[in-house]
């Protein structure tokens, strides 16, 4: 694992790093190395040239490129990294869910809230490279990340598998409801089925309308009117716990 941490306040990036360093060494068995960059336009630059890392600490407020930016330059080059945002302000708590950001805390940073926020995020970030979904195809069985499905659909009895570099996988004729051949994947709590055709990928729902979403591919996908209260029930949760239950 690598974690970058991008602040342009030298006295926080060196006390962010301090409580990394710190946090390495109470728990060793969770080895990581680390990079720091005061500059974000250097970080910009190396998100650009496609040398990408496993979790990033962002701040939020920096000069030419905030941390919003740095999010979205990542999650444009289709990086599953994981981000967390430290900031000064409360105002931003949204905007840091627009690119999935997992964790928001504030300056100064509380040891114990940054030592959970890791915690957290070494066990995401080694989730995302670990689950993959078997499909099976004319061509044999193929696996993808869980987290680079944007949505499954079931399109005339097969599944397909759209992916976020939009890849389209189709399955053979399914035999099974569309409920019980997803059902692996339905149980991890960023997929939720919208739909009797429709199982999306919350981390790449931009906006719920009362009977559509909107994905960050543009595509819009209908919500059944008999889900529609249990979606935007469970979307709103997922929001709330994507940004760790709120502000810390």
């Amino acid at each position: 694992m690598k974690i970058t941490i991008c602040d342009d306040s030298i006295k926080d990036l060196l006390y962010t790093e301090k409580l990394l360093l710190k946090y390495k060494s109470l728990y060793p068995d969770k080895d990581f190395e680390l990079e720091k960059f005061s500059d974000p336009s250097r970080l910009c630059q190396r998100i650009s040239e496609g040398k990408l890392t496993d979790i990033y600490i962002l701040d939020m407020l920096m000069p030419r490129r905030t941390g919003i930016d740095i999010g979205n330059m990542i999650r444009t080059a289709g990086c599953e990294s994981v981000i967390i945002y430290i900031t000064s302000s409360e105002d931003y708590a949204l905007d840091a869910y627009s690119v999935r950001a997992v964790r928001y805390l504030l300056k100064p940073i509380d040891e114990n809230k940054l030592f959970e926020a890791l915690d957290y995020s070494l066990s995401y970030a080694k989730l995302k490279v670990d689950s993959l979904y078997l499909i099976k195809t004319k061509e044999g069985l193929l696996q993808r990340p869980y987290s680079k499905i944007e949505y499954i659909e079931n399109a005339g009895r097969k599944l397909e598998v759209h992916m976020t570099d939009g890849e389209i996988i189709r399955s053979l004729f399914i035999r099974k409801s569309f409920e019980e051949e997803t059902q692996e994947i339905a149980v991890q709590r960023n997929f939720l089925q919208i739909h009797k055709s429709f199982l999306v990928n919350l981390d790449y729902v931009k906006q719920l309308t009362p009977d559509s979403v909107i994905l960050a591919s543009g595509r819009r996908l209908p919500v059944s009117r008999a889900k529609a209260a249990g979606v935007k029930r469970e979307y709103l949760l997922y929001v709330s716990g994507s940004i760790g239950g709120g502000i810390t």
